[in-house]
């Protein structure tokens, strides 16, 4: 992607990510770098992508999520932005069409068929809600939304839709993981990203191996 449009994303994307801990204007910059990272080895494997496609879905992936209460006014901003890009049309229905089936709630329920650019993305994303990032971004959602680290009583849900996931977020952090985090590797797309989150997900298995020794204080 040239250096003015990647500017101009990256100028808009933290205007826009400033004010949730966990999906803020550095979380954009960590799936940005890995998205690319998972697009150019599988165009080295052979693989054809619009690579610009690729790095500004990424970036703006998180913009007019549906956790934030002016999610409509977001979507609109996303819209005329998207607009004053000198982008085709297709890129940009591609560009939405990706940021709205990406996520991990939405492949819960959802059979709409990603591009292999999208699957780049939702790749990405997923990645960085594993390892140290990922055990970070679970405790600093958690701080600011007054969540439990853990209850020993409140058991993860085995099921979950879109709609539940949504509408209900894990009851404590240590939740969340068996909810979401530790399922991720098993939900991705691409080799490449496969072959990152096999120490990403080993990493978080030995963290809650250390946390119950240290909770039920055998450590």
């Amino acid at each position: 992607m040239d250096e003015p449009l990647t500017k101009k994303a990256l100028t808009f994307v933290e205007q826009e990510l400033s004010t949730d801990v966990s999906h803020d204007y550095w979380h954009a910059i960590r799936v940005w770098r890995l998205a690319k990272r998972i697009a150019e080895e599988l165009k080295k494997r052979g693989a054809k992508l619009d690579l610009e496609v690729v790095e500004l879905s990424a970036l703006l992936q998180d913009v007019a999520d549906h956790k934030f209460p002016d999610a409509a006014e977001r979507r609109k901003r996303l819209e005329a932005f998207l607009q004053s890009l000198p982008l085709s049309d297709e890129q940009k229905k591609h560009i939405l069409h990706i940021v709205d089936n990406m996520s991990f709630g939405k492949q819960l329920s959802s059979s709409e068929e990603l591009s292999l650019e999208g699957k780049a993305v939702s790749d990405a994303d997923k990645l960085d809600a594993l390892g140290a990032i990922g055990i970070a971004r679970v405790f600093a959602y958690s701080g600011k939304h007054n969540r439990p680290i853990h209850l020993p009583e409140v058991k993860a849900r085995k099921e979950l839709t879109t709609e539940a996931y949504r509408k209900k977020p894990s009851p404590t952090s240590i939740t969340h993981f068996y909810e979401k985090l530790l399922k991720l590797k098993d939900m991705l797309y691409t080799e490449p990203a496969k072959e990152l989150a096999a120490h990403r997900h080993r990493f978080m298995e030995l963290f809650l191996e250390e946390f119950f020794a240290e909770w039920d204080g055998k450590r």
